[in-house]
């Protein structure tokens, strides 16, 4: 029972901060670093809370920036939370690999979840959304298409070094 309290108290903490940090940085205009900060609390959700935390806080956060006027457009929502899903879900196996060190477990997963991430947003937003579904003007489909190729691949990659201290941390205190 305590344990299940646990988790519930860290996936609640844990979204209320994911929804803090992009009222917070939203106003900077700057996606390098609200994508970083948004990516490490998601790494640190699945870590902490577990799967499920992880998977709970990858769908809210999407939509609460959106709710927030951060977010992009209604239909990419779900695109969106696919690749949070994925991050949150290469960390919690990777991050737990046997038979290596916890280092190199953790390595793992900062590259595997950060690929894993990029490929499920650039084929769902780039190859299908943008060019199948949205039908945009060319200048946006090409905004769009920009904000969901590399800068996913940095964000999720600095995500997952800006987690590793906090979850090193929380290991030593036995919560992580």
């Amino acid at each position: 029972m305590k344990s299940k309290t646990l988790r519930i108290t860290y996936t609640a903490a844990l979204t209320a901060l994911l929804v803090v940090i992009q009222a917070v940085t939203a106003g900077l205009g700057n996606t390098i670093v609200t994508g970083t900060l948004v990516n490490a609390v998601l790494i640190i959700a699945a870590v902490t809370g577990g799967l499920w935390s992880g998977v709970f806080a990858a769908v809210v956060s999407p939509v609460m920036a959106k709710l927030l006027g951060i977010g992009p457009l209604w239909s990419l929502i779900p695109f969106i939370a696919a690749g949070n899903i994925s991050l949150v879900t290469a960390w919690h196996f990777l991050g737990r690999l046997r038979g290596i060190s916890l280092y190199a477990a953790r390595t793992a997963a900062v590259i595997g979840a950060a690929a894993v991430k990029f490929l499920v947003l650039y084929l769902g937003i780039v190859k299908i959304a943008v060019p199948l579904l949205l039908k945009l003007p060319e200048p946006q489909a090409t905004v769009i298409s920009g904000m969901f190729s590399v800068p996913q691949l940095v964000t999720a990659l600095l995500g997952g070094i800006v987690a590793l201290p906090v979850l090193i941390s929380l290991k030593k205190a036995g919560q992580g």
